[in-house]
């Protein structure tokens, strides 16, 4: 799709459909008055008759305006004036998009970036209203054999700004929001294929077509390669399965040559039966989206590579498949990780820190400044905090507070939790130096303090996406996220956010 930014009246917009909003009850923004103005009160007069109230959610399609230069006319409910927030801007943007692209509309002029969202900047607007339309427009239609077409689909969208000296933030913002949309769809993408075709193979591969397309410096780490390194914890993960594991690094230099990096490290588990530790069968097919933390730090590399963002980014992702094959590790096994730290397996279905555990020790090397790991780590981070927000933990408040404002700042909020010492005690193992799981209380805690040990040399946060990274039911699929919050944080680190 084609985007552009644009300062005029609506009314004087060649176009197939002016977006404008309606507040409820029965108020016309900015842009609509002056439509209703030049239409001699056309609209107002449909409005007072009841035929649009302003609920949120709501449109109305009007036909040959008078008094103006577009095809139609589509009203968009924002719903009441004083709640009008994030929430409903982005749900405003969404249900206009959709009505667009299903009512035959080839372009469109959007006028609802004009509508004042409190405390969010036009460049706010803009960017979000960008990732919106992205999203509500992707399809993955991959492995059908008959694609779902879209009659006359939406081929260019102009967002409006009210004025002129608007206009360069709001350019910038649009460039930022469709890069940020296509790490998205990368990270969606990636976890939407099944796993007999996004193997650990297939995200070496796509991260080597990336690097080459993006000017990003790729190093495949091979199974031979691990185990020179040590690598026991990560490599025991891999014996089950026939698809050899891979340890992917990548490496975005857009800042100065003795910059320390931020490290994203992304758990790439491309399917996860549970091992020995056999998950049940319903809904296992879900577990292809165990890979959806590398999915998202590689969508967040290719976001920053095609921002050109001026800093130095790391990702690591450590990939294999755990499978319950005769070589698999199992219960009681004791392991080495590359810390030199002894584990004692007691499930193999919490195989996502054995293998994050040794790329954790892997990335000091780099000398980081920060390192961020993503990764569907544990069910218990859904039972605490649903599929609404994702779970954050960190050894620096300050960084957990930097996420945080992120996250807000995108749209795709992160919620601190706790990383006491007190929650160590669960992890005690009689015959290694921890165990890999520390019971059912308070289990994606205990799953963070254990990687919190190997993460002794440096700023750490870890994102656990369990709950956020992918939706059920009728609405199957990846949902792409932290990719917004992970680079919404990496333009404040970069001082490009307005």
């Amino acid at each position: 799709m084609e985007f552009s930014i644009k300062s005029g009246s609506p009314e004087k917009q060649r176009s197939a459909c002016v977006v404008v909003g309606v507040f409820e009850p029965r108020k016309l923004t900015l842009p609509g008055e002056l439509l209703d103005n030049a239409s001699q009160h056309h609209l107002s007069d449909i409005i007072r008759r009841g035929d649009m109230e302003g609920k949120a959610g709501t449109t109305l399609l009007l036909h040959n305006v008078p008094g103006t230069l577009c095809d139609r006319v589509l009203l968009v409910g924002l719903g009441k004036e004083k709640e009008f927030r994030e929430k409903e801007f982005c749900q405003a943007i969404r249900i206009a998009v959709k009505t667009l692209n299903e009512t035959g509309s080839f372009d469109g002029t959007v006028f609802l970036t004009e509508t004042p969202v409190k405390k969010r900047s036009v460049a706010w607007r803009v960017r979000q209203a960008a990732i919106v339309t992205q999203e509500t427009t992707y399809r993955f239609d991959q492995f059908k054999s008959k694609k779902d077409e879209v009659r006359r689909p939406l081929r260019k969208l102009t967002f409006a700004v009210e004025r002129r000296s608007e206009l360069n933030p709001a350019e910038d913002a649009l460039a930022q929001g469709l890069s940020i949309a296509e790490g998205m769809a990368l990270a969606k993408n990636l976890g939407n294929r099944p796993g007999n075709v996004c193997t650990p193979t297939h995200l070496a591969e796509t991260a080597q077509k990336m690097a080459e397309e993006h000017g990003l410096e790729i190093q495949v780490l091979e199974r031979s390669d691990m185990e020179v390194l040590g690598m026991g914890s990560l490599l025991s993960v891999a014996q089950g399965s026939i698809q050899p594991p891979k340890l992917i690094v990548l490496h975005h230099k857009g800042g100065k040559s003795d910059e320390k990096p931020v490290v994203l490290v992304g758990k790439g588990i491309t399917f996860d039966t549970g091992g020995i530790s056999l998950k049940p069968g319903p809904e296992m097919d879900e577990m292809k989206f165990d890979m959806c933390g590398a999915a998202s730090v590689l969508g967040t590399i290719k976001a920053a590579a095609l921002m050109k963002l001026p800093i130095n980014l790391t990702v690591v992702v450590p990939t294999a498949e755990n499978m319950p094959g005769g070589g698999a590790s199992k219960p009681g096994d004791i392991v080495t990780s590359m810390s030199g730290q002894t584990i004692e397996i007691l499930n193999t279905d919490a195989e996502g820190r054995l293998v994050l555990c040794d790329a954790l020790t892997y990335v000091e090397r780099f000398e980081p400044d920060t390192v961020i790991d993503v990764a569907t780590l544990t069910g218990a981070c859904v039972i605490a905090l649903g599929h609404v927000t994702s779970g954050l933990f960190a050894n620096k408040d300050s960084l957990a507070r930097d996420l945080t404002d992120a996250g807000e700042e995108a749209n795709d909020r992160a919620w601190q939790m706790p990383l006491w010492d007190d929650y160590q005690e669960q992890l005690k193992s009689n015959f290694a130096d921890m165990a890999n799981i520390g019971g059912r209380a308070a289990g994606s805690v205990t799953a963070a303090c254990f990687l919190s040990r190997f993460t002794k040399k440096y700023d750490w946060a870890h994102l656990d996406i369990a709950g956020t990274a992918w939706k059920s039911g009728g609405e199957k699929g990846a949902t792409g996220r932290p990719v917004p919050l992970l680079t919404h944080y990496l333009l404040q680190r970069a001082g490009k956010l307005n």
